[in-house]
Order: structure tokens, then sequence, then C-alpha cells
């Protein structure tokens, strides 16, 4: 594609880069990218993708902005508490990025639109803050053959990991079987978390779409980030495919999202 003037003055930086370059940039004008959540792990993941150009960035999220998100969900602002997340969202776009277009979803993902939604971008990333969402995503994706790119944060702790169980890599019931019992593992919301810890890995979730785009560098197919604000240390934790896994396996039990639509009844 040729760039104008100005995309070439904005994405300098980028074009500069020999594993990017022209081509690069032009996959990540062409690029579609599903984020759910627009909370404390998405605010940053737009802000970034929308920043490098990312043409198409659709948000999925059902609720409003709240005073008590903005410690943390750096997307929204005081003068837009009250209004739904996602417009919130495309507002903050707007002014960072002519070049993005940002398509609302403002709706709740369950086991009847899932497919719907994912089916019209390239990668997904997993910003939902809760297991029964994550696990429904992590098994739309595999249907649907998408890379997930998955981040977690609670207290002083994040995860990130990317799954693509349909090229050999292990899916996140490979890491997690199951959603543990409803108590057992609390929100943020009952727990709290560090709101830059939120930024830290969300950071690192754009980083890892943006490479997926690309295609370039060693992505986390097989590896779990493991963050500690605490002491500031971050390792790469190896994960397998689990032979028995309930999904991706010879074994796999679950053949479609039927199991989810049981279990939201």
């Amino acid at each position: 594609m040729d760039f104008t003037e100005e995309q070439i003055h904005r994405y300098a930086r980028h074009i500069l880069l020999q594993e990017v370059g022209g081509d690069g940039q032009e996959k990540l004008l062409n690029a579609k990218v599903l984020v759910i959540g627009a909370g404390g792990l998405g605010s940053p993941v737009i802000l970034y993708l929308a920043a490098a150009g990312v043409g198409n960035i659709g948000v999925v999220d059902d609720d409003t902005v709240d005073l008590s998100n903005l410690q943390r969900q750096i997307v929204h602002t005081t003068d837009r508490i009250g209004i739904a997340k996602t417009t919130s969202a495309r507002e903050a776009v707007v002014t960072i990025n002519p070049d993005v277009n940002i398509i609302e979803h403002q709706t709740r993902l369950n086991p009847t639109n899932v497919m719907d939604l994912i089916n019209d971008y390239d990668v997904i990333a997993d910003g939902s803050d809760n297991f029964p969402t994550r696990f429904l995503i992590n098994d739309a994706c595999f249907f649907a053959k998408k890379p997930l790119v998955s981040a977690a944060v609670l207290r002083f702790d994040g995860q990130l990991a990317t799954y693509k169980a349909y090229e050999g890599g292990p899916c996140y019931r490979c890491l997690y079987s199951e959603p543990p019992p409803d108590g057992q593992i609390p929100t943020c919301q009952e727990a709290g978390v560090l709101g830059a810890v939120a930024g830290v890995m969300g950071s690192l979730q754009a980083t890892e779409v943006l490479k997926e785009i690309l295609s370039i560098g060693e992505g986390m197919m097989h590896r779990l980030l493991v963050y500690d604000a605490l002491t500031s240390a971050m390792r790469t934790v190896k994960i397998n495919s689990d032979p028995a896994c309930s999904l991706c396996s010879d074994k796999a039990t679950i053949k479609d999202l039927q199991v989810h639509k049981m279990v939201s009844k």
C-alpha cells in the first residue's frame, strides 16, 4: 500500500525496524484484533494497538465506566464515568490515531454469540476478569483456530501466555483443566490489584499480539510468563500440551460449546 506522508511520519519508528518495515506496518493496518474486556488489561492493550496502527480493533464489554475503574483502567477518564466502556475506549482511540477503526460490541460474551464475535478477527486478546469467560474464550478460539493471547492479574501478580492448540501448542485447559469452584480464588474486586501491574501485563499482552500479527520473534505458545511486582521478578515456565486434555488432546471429550451452554443455564 502507499502510505500518506502523515502515516510515514506517524509510524516512522516502526518502519525503521528491520523486523517491521513498511510491509509489517501494512500488516498492522490491515489487521483485525478482538479485545475482550475494556478494563485493567484491555485498556493498555487497546491504547498500544491503536498507537501501533492496528487498523481494526473490536472491543467486547457490557459495563459502564465507574470511578473505581480509573485507578487502573487507563483508557477511561473521569468525564466519561457512566458511559459504556466500549464507547469510552472508542473516544480515547479517536484522539490517538484516526487510522484505527474501533468496533464496539456492547455485550456480554456467552456461548451463543462468542463464535460470531471471534470469527471476524485475526487475533483474540483476552482481558476478561472471570474464569467461566476465560474457559469459554479458550474453547471458542480452539474451535475457530484463532490465536489467543491471554493475560491475568491479581494483587501484585500477573500471568501471560499465547494459546494455539490447533497448531500443536497447549490450550488454557492444559494448564487449568477446569474452572475453580466459586469463591476459591478471589477476584480483583475482592482482593485488590496494584493498578500499574495491570499496565505491565496489558503492555506485554499488546506486544505479543503485535508479534503474532507481524510473525516476528519467539511467541509465548509453549511458555507461561509469571510476574511478581513485589520482587520485580519475571520468569517464564514451559507449558506442555496435556495428553489427557478434555479439549485439545486425542482423548478430548469437549466437541463443541454445548458444555458452556449447559453451565450457563
